[in-house]
């Protein structure tokens, strides 16, 4: 198992499962627009320059060893990803889930992912959690250095219950995730983004399938983070149901 230890100044963890106490951001922030900012520790955070509105280009990659975060609040023990595969669901079918939940905000924004082999060397680490509980969560780490409010991420981790039942596709049924949608929601928080709410966008904090694309707000918070996708117009003004469908 290899132990990450002393490189992180501050964790916030998240979880699509349940709101958790964060102090309320103020003005266009506070999800009056159908977004929210995270705010850690008073700073909003993004990955790449630290001004809001200016995009990103951000590496992931999947664990491939039990790796701990000690300093970490949740995805603190991270597992291979393969552990959350059974019956229907091989560790291929989730690779692809994930790069297609990816594509969901770079065609959103002025955003760019690119999958690494070592997870050491990703910005963005997924993994199945080492201890189990609720569903998924996110954890997001930043820099020092702060300017005008904002500070760079320089480490964000996400993590599947191995033990919660997974699906890919709608059904109806609620109790079982749907796997690419909680990526979406988990990468959301990995890059900056918080609970606007508990529903109507997908960044609120109850999971849902009344609807399986990124909404308005989800739209307007990703593009003050990082712009509009600038090298194409048109996806960035597309409407939301062009980004994402589910194969049921």
């Amino acid at each position: 198992m290899r132990t990450v230890t002393g490189a992180r100044l501050f964790i916030q963890a998240l979880t699509m499962a349940a709101l958790l106490p964060l102090p309320l951001p103020s003005s266009a922030d506070n999800g009056d627009d159908g977004y929210r900012l995270l705010e850690l520790d008073g700073y909003k955070v993004k990955w790449g320059e630290q001004t809001l509105g200016v995009g990103a280009s951000i590496s992931y990659a999947f664990a491939d060893e039990t790796m701990r975060f000690n300093d970490a609040r949740n995805c603190r023990d991270l597992a291979p990803m393969r552990v959350l595969t059974g019956p229907g669901i091989p560790f291929e079918r989730l690779v692809q889930e994930a790069e297609k939940a990816f594509r969901v905000w770079e065609r959103a924004a002025d955003l760019s992912f690119h999958r690494v082999a070592d997870a050491r060397d990703a910005d963005i680490i997924l993994g199945a959690q080492g201890q189990p509980r609720m569903q998924a969560f996110a954890n997001v780490s930043y820099g020092p250095d702060e300017k005008e409010g904002v500070r760079a991420i320089d480490q964000s981790l996400v993590c599947l219950n191995p033990e919660h039942k997974w699906k890919v596709g709608f059904d109806g049924d609620n109790d079982v995730y749907d796997i690419r949608y909680t990526l979406i929601h988990e990468i959301g928080h990995a890059i900056g983004l918080d609970h606007p709410g508990p529903s109507g966008q997908v960044m609120g904090f109850r999971y849902t399938e009344a609807f399986a694309e990124l909404q308005p707000g989800d739209l307007r918070g990703v593009q003050r983070l990082y712009g509009p996708r600038t090298n194409d117009d048109q996806l960035a003004t597309a409407p939301a149901s062009h980004l994402f469908k589910p194969e049921l």
